[in-house]
């Protein structure tokens, strides 16, 4: 296995796929390995359809983490053993379309206030200012931060695209406040010892900590802060066009499910009900 192991390590890199997800591909086809305890050369679509049942039906993973199992093995068995991958015979789960939770432009701004430490209440109001996922504000360096042109460029975002965002006068205003008392020297908002970018399990805590702190009882993470620049800039009238930009969505579709989130009362859509029976007339 470990001859493969380095032949797909190697194919995965070359491709540039990033470090997690090299990693969690080689640790799925090591576990259906094991799992049969035979070398993936002696199983085939039998087996790969009996340990995708078995991941569902009997370790209840979720339906990403299937399908991420899923996408291993059709990589490795297409792209290193060179053999065919019938979708139809090897089908991915379908997937379940949710949709996300935002805050109200209120409940916003009551984390923020929630949050006392500046250092904290500057990573939070960057990232929903600039709609930003948790890994880019942990990612972002000084040098990011272009303040001439008022944006803050992403680098190296998801899909290792690079894109600018919005820097508000606002959030410029808390991190030149942020700056003068912490100085950091190359990373925005480093971690414990100054040379290195927090960890995005840290901006977790502090988006919980100020959640709780707020009373906010929706089911929110720091990525929901994310959800709501999108949300809010719907609400404000923004193109859709612009706000996909913002947020480095390659495909419209991705962005087209804000349109969901959208204030009903902020549309003037009456229901057809109301216009039937004259109501809301007077």
């Amino acid at each position: 296995m470990s001859e493969l192991r380095n032949k797909m390590k190697m194919y995965m890199e070359l491709k540039g796929y990033s470090t997690i997800t090299t990693k969690y591909y080689l640790t799925h086809v090591s576990n259906f390995s094991k799992f049969y305890n035979k070398s993936p050369l002696l199983l085939g679509e039998k087996e790969i359809c009996g340990y995708l049942h078995y991941c569902i039906t009997e370790k209840h993973l979720t339906i990403g983490s299937v399908n991420s199992i899923n996408a291993a093995l059709k990589l490795f068995y297409t792209k290193v053993l060179n053999k065919s991958w019938d979708i139809n015979t090897i089908p991915r789960m379908k997937e379940r379309r949710r949709l996300p939770v935002a805050l109200s432009p209120q409940e916003v701004k009551a984390i923020f206030d929630a949050t006392d430490n500046i250092k904290h209440k500057a990573i939070l109001m960057t990232t929903y200012s600039a709609g930003l996922r948790v890994s880019e504000v942990c990612k972002l360096k000084i040098k990011d931060i272009d303040s001439k042109n008022m944006q803050i460029f992403i680098r190296q975002g998801k899909g290792k695209k690079d894109r600018y965002s919005l820097l508000s006068k606002a959030n410029l205003k808390i991190l030149r406040e942020y700056w003068k008392k912490y100085k950091p020297k190359e990373f925005l908002f480093s971690g414990r010892y100054r040379t290195d970018a927090i960890t995005p399990r840290s901006v977790q805590r502090i988006f919980e900590k100020a959640r709780k702190k707020a009373g906010i009882t929706k089911n929110a993470t720091v990525h929901t802060l994310r959800h709501s620049f999108a949300t809010h800039l719907l609400d404000a009238g923004t193109d859709i066009c612009y706000i996909q930009r913002l947020l480095g969505h390659t495909r419209i579709t991705t962005t087209t499910i804000y349109l969901h989130l959208r204030r009903m009362d902020l549309l003037s859509v009456k229901s057809p009900l109301d216009i039937l029976l004259g109501e809301g007339n007077d």
